[in-house]
């Protein structure tokens, strides 16, 4: 279920799809997801759209407005607030210092 909820990061992945997904139920899936994770499904797929918005930033041209949505995060606020929560920096900003592809060799 992790690859699967990894390859539809843009897509709506609720707790019930998730479970759905995994064939549990959603009080055995929210139980068994945090024991192999350690966190809840939420903080795991918003972790994880960071993960990918950080490397769309790094490695691509992409608007910030098509990265929100490639990432799951639907719009740029959402990924400006959540990004600046996690990482302490926009993602302009971001890209702006990591981006692999301004790197001369």
């Amino acid at each position: 279920m992790l690859e699967w909820a990894l390859q539809h990061l843009d897509e709506s992945l609720t707790v019930d799809r998730l479970a759905a997904v995994a064939h549990m139920s959603r009080r055995n899936f929210i139980r068994a997801f945090r024991g192999a994770t350690g966190a809840t499904p939420a903080a795991w797929v918003r972790s994880r759209r960071l993960d990918e918005a950080r490397r769309l930033l790094e490695s691509t041209d992409l608007p910030v407005e098509q990265v929100a949505v490639r990432c799951g995060l639907g719009n740029p606020v959402t990924l400006r607030q959540n990004f600046a929560a996690a990482f302490g920096t926009s993602p302009s900003e971001y890209r702006r210092r990591f981006d692999v592809r301004s790197t001369s060799v």
